[in-house]
């Protein structure tokens, strides 16, 4: 019986080696998938990192584009379920603009493919030896702690690095053989996302605006609507809701310049900034194009984004509904959320391109809820909703301060901090108000005072401006000539 005892044990010592030895190659594998550094190429005026995605099922499928912090599966499609992770991370403008934007010039085109492919082969590389670095490690503990001999060790050792190399070929050979080729056919990386990128947008016609030293593009926010008329409106000025309380003309009192405030109600990236807007009606010309009659602006801000998401619409059907924190509701969001972070590189990219090259603010948008929902009950809105709006809001935030990031651009949050909905002195209109949610004249000279502190931390850094400076402006600890 003691017999048969010991010669179970062996037998299960003996299976259990190499089901062991599976377990950790698989194991290995999984972890420097997750932990090797991703490659980064540069081709077109753009950098892209390049490596792995999680493995998925299946015999082919797409990859994963990370644009902004917003995953978009790519158009095309890779065979065996090992797939590439792309990541955008810089854009600048050179000569080769129709290049970036998506040229039909594939022989010059071409170059991103060839990088994006070498990109990948080299990441399969280092995957390789971070996966075998990893047996390495546990299996020196092993050995150390049954007390191998130096020759054995060393031999287990090179079993192993042996081992999971042959993994990892075999891997890329059988799992992700054609993915270098699917690689080097992208042209552009609006062929990753299935889409045509516009071409440059024309300057418009008229005469130049030399005397212009700053200019507005953008929304809503940006016209300041539901706030004081301008003096002396256009049809234009009316149909946008621009209002003599703007940041824009803050900023124009402060410092004395001639801004141009471009922004109207309801513009959003194709339909507002680099296409024509209809605005009741009348056709307002495309922002980028009208900008561009000011080729002396030192400063350029941008306020976009909550209408490309139909944030209105989310915030009423978020009062209506019981709960707004649906899988439906989300899955809306996350798809407008990626049309818009591909619509938003192509303005990025315009903006990099403009002559003088000014300086660009992004702002990103104000926090309006504040720990008291009060005043917004008789709207159904509790402090659980006002909390999924606000998570959606940042996400749209975080997206708007990567791309000008990758951009090379300002990047701006304005803080309400004390002055959200339902406090003492709001920053916000409320629900009575003619923009519900919108700046009041007060927030919108909070926000610019963000961008007045973000342009004079601009200037005393050595890059003289165009470096990324992603933290929140407050409105009460900016400082510097020309200062409210």
């Amino acid at each position: 019986m003691h017999k048969t005892s010991i010669a179970w044990r062996r037998w299960a010592i003996r299976a259990a080696i190499p089901v062991g030895a599976v377990f950790l190659l698989l194991a290995s594998l999984w972890m420097a998938v997750r932990i090797t550094p991703l490659q980064s190429v540069t081709a077109a005026g753009q950098t892209v990192d390049v490596g792995a995605a999680a493995p998925g099922l299946g015999f082919s499928g797409p990859g994963e584009m990370d644009l902004f912090g917003q995953t978009i599966a790519t158009q095309p499609r890779f065979p065996g379920p090992v797939r590439p992770r792309l990541r955008l991370t810089h854009i600048t403008a050179n000569a080769e603009l129709e290049q970036l934007l998506g040229s039909s010039d594939k022989n010059s085109a071409g170059v991103l493919g060839r990088q994006l492919s070498a990109g990948w082969l080299r990441y399969g590389l280092w995957e390789s030896a971070v996966s075998a670095g990893i047996v390495v490690v546990v299996l020196s503990a092993v050995t150390g702690l049954r007390r191998y001999p130096l020759r054995r060790t060393v031999a287990v050792l090179a079993s192993g690095v042996v081992a999971m190399t042959a993994v990892n070929a075999a891997g890329f050979v059988l799992l992700a053989s054609g993915t270098p080729s699917a690689l080097r056919h992208v042209h552009s990386l609006s062929d990753l996302v299935g889409r045509n990128a516009g071409y440059p947008v024309a300057p418009a016609d008229g005469p130049a605006l030399s005397g212009v030293q700053a200019v507005v593009i953008g929304d809503s926010t940006a016209a300041a609507i539901g706030n004081r008329p301008v003096a002396h409106p256009s049809a234009l000025d009316q149909a946008c809701g621009r209002s003599a309380d703007s940041f824009a003309a803050q900023l124009a009192a402060v410092n004395d310049w001639n801004v141009l405030n471009l922004a109207c109600s309801g513009a959003t990236v194709r339909a507002g900034l680099l296409g024509p807007q209809p605005a009741g009606p009348l056709s307002a010309p495309p922002q980028i194009a009208q900008l561009q009659r000011a080729p002396k602006a030192r400063v350029v801000i941008v306020s976009v984004g909550a209408d490309d998401l139909h944030w209105a619409d989310l915030t009423r059907f978020c009062a209506a509904s019981p709960d707004c924190d649906d899988r439906v509701t989300d899955a809306y969001f996350q798809q407008q959320t990626a049309q818009f972070v591909m619509d938003y590189r192509d303005l990025l990219t315009q903006l990099a391109a403009l002559p003088g090259h000014p300086a660009v603010i992004v702002n990103q948008y104000y926090d309006p809820f504040g720990p008291d929902t009060s005043c917004l009950a008789a709207e159904h809105v509790d402090a659980a909703k006002a909390k999924t709006l606000q998570g959606r809001l940042d996400q749209l935030n975080s997206a708007l301060q990567q791309g000008a990031e990758a951009a090379g651009f300002i990047s701006v949050q304005p803080s309400f901090a004390g002055h959200a909905l339902c406090s003492a002195e709001p920053f916000v209109q409320g629900p009575k108000d003619k923009a519900p949610l919108h700046p009041t004249a007060a927030g919108e000279l909070a926000i610019a005072l963000a961008d007045q502190g973000a342009l004079y931390a601009a200037e005393q850094s050595p890059s003289g401006g165009q470096t990324s400076s992603a933290g929140d402006s407050s409105t009460g600890d900016s400082s510097g000539a020309g200062q409210p």
